[in-house]
């Protein structure tokens, strides 16, 4: 008994190894005329086994391009489309490149960072003040998914402090924190709803 891990690996197992004996087959022949005559036979069959996705010219083209690749691109025959090339089809992609970027507080990470350093340069008090309180916000949210042992107001406004070079100071006795998995903007939007009450 032949089990199939012991066979030829399947080229694309989606077709079966029925259409893979057939191209195999069909490669051998010596007559081109009769090669021709079997390689359109066995995208006729190809067609039945899977189901049309796409215009009736994409699939035609699909089908033709699937059969050079399950025959290796051996068969010798005229293809009715052009034919992907071999070279293309198993070339890889170009690795992404990761963006490496140093981040001196990893709990916080770099948006929190950048955001503070933007922070110091706004010149409007009030705005400065609304974006430090989001910051804020933001911290403590970060410090609770890193460790919920450490979130503490008075370490986020401490933190705050520090790493704006004391250019950025959050007044304790004028803000709440929005409480742990509200926004920024929800949190801002409830003290409104409180004033207006």
């Amino acid at each position: 008994m032949q089990y199939n891990t012991q066979r030829e690996q399947l080229v694309m197992p989606e077709y079966g190894r029925g259409v893979q004996t057939m191209v195999n087959m069909a490669v051998q022949i010596e007559s081109r005329e009769e090669r021709q005559r079997c390689a359109n036979t066995i995208v006729k069959i190809m067609s039945n086994l899977l189901p049309s996705t796409t215009s009736k010219e994409d699939d035609e083209h699909r089908l033709w391009n699937h059969l050079a690749r399950i025959a290796h691109y051996k068969l010798d025959i005229d293809y009715p489309v052009n034919i992907v090339p071999q070279e293309e089809v198993q070339a890889h992609p170009a690795p992404l490149s990761y963006p490496m970027k140093s981040i001196k507080r990893r709990h916080y990470g770099y948006l929190v960072e950048q955001t503070l350093n933007y922070a110091k340069t706004v010149e409007d008090e009030e705005m400065r003040r609304f974006i430090t309180e989001s910051i804020a916000n933001q911290m403590k949210q970060d410090l609770f998914i890193w460790n919920r042992d450490s979130m503490d107001n008075a370490l986020v406004a401490g933190d705050i402090e520090r790493y704006s070079d004391g250019k950025l100071h959050l007044d304790m006795s004028n803000f709440t924190f929005a409480s742990v998995g509200e926004s920024a903007l929800q949190h801002a939007e409830g003290k409104k709803k409180k004033r207006k009450k």
